[in-house]
């Protein structure tokens, strides 16, 4: 009886044995077959790593370039402005011998800088002979206002041209009450048409504006 009984036993351990080593086969095969390859997503980081570090040396040296081209920038900037403060020589002393030349070629270069008055083109644009420096022309200006500026020292276009409207105001002012009615902002635009030879622009805007009035 003891003799059978350790014949069963005989075969049951070895079973049992196999079948437990069979679970853990199984049990491990499971597991490493559930291990994630990730060879190719740290290849791929790897190459995108790398790419960044080539990207920002290239930056590194953009940054110095940047910064060489605004030294140089500064330095021609330093020279512009020295040879600016470069005094010229002056014009050497004419001789005693020439001085009555010189001084007459003076007077005849500041007499051509002027504007010369073309009393054609200023008939052809108002139908009427025109007189130089007749502030009259200028739309808004009578006999009366044109002797008032001529008493303080405007007596042509350009100087007309020249004044300041708050001058023009000062000197209608000394002419009463009665003056208040004109108004001298566009008078000195006018003078310096007048004097510019603008004839046509003149008469279209003394056309457009009555009175004179802006």
């Amino acid at each position: 009886m003891n003799f059978e009984n350790m014949n069963i036993w005989c075969w049951i351990i070895p079973l049992l044995v196999g079948l437990i080593c069979g679970i853990l086969g199984y049990l491990l095969g499971s597991r490493s077959s559930k291990v994630i390859d990730n060879s190719a997503e740290i290849n791929s980081l790897t190459a995108s790593n790398t790419k960044l570090k080539n990207e920002l040396s290239e930056l590194n040296n953009l940054k110095a370039s940047n910064s060489k081209l605004k030294a140089d920038l500064e330095a021609c900037n330093q020279k512009v402005i020295a040879a600016s403060k470069v005094v010229p020589p002056a014009p050497a002393a004419p001789s005693t011998n020439l001085g009555a030349s010189a001084a007459s070629f003076a007077a005849g270069a500041a007499t051509s800088s002027a504007l010369a008055f073309d009393g054609s083109a200023a008939k052809a644009a108002f139908g009427k002979t025109i007189k130089q420096d007749d502030l009259k022309l200028v739309e808004g200006i009578g006999p009366k206002i044109e002797g008032m500026f001529k008493d303080h020292g405007i007596k042509t276009w350009k100087e007309l041209s020249e004044a300041s409207l708050e001058t023009c105001q000062k000197i209608l002012d000394t002419g009463g009450t009665r003056y208040k009615i004109h108004d001298p902002a566009s008078w000195p635009m006018q003078a310096k048409m007048c004097y510019e030879g603008k004839w046509a622009e003149l008469v279209k805007w003394q056309q457009e504006h009555k009175h004179g009035k802006l």
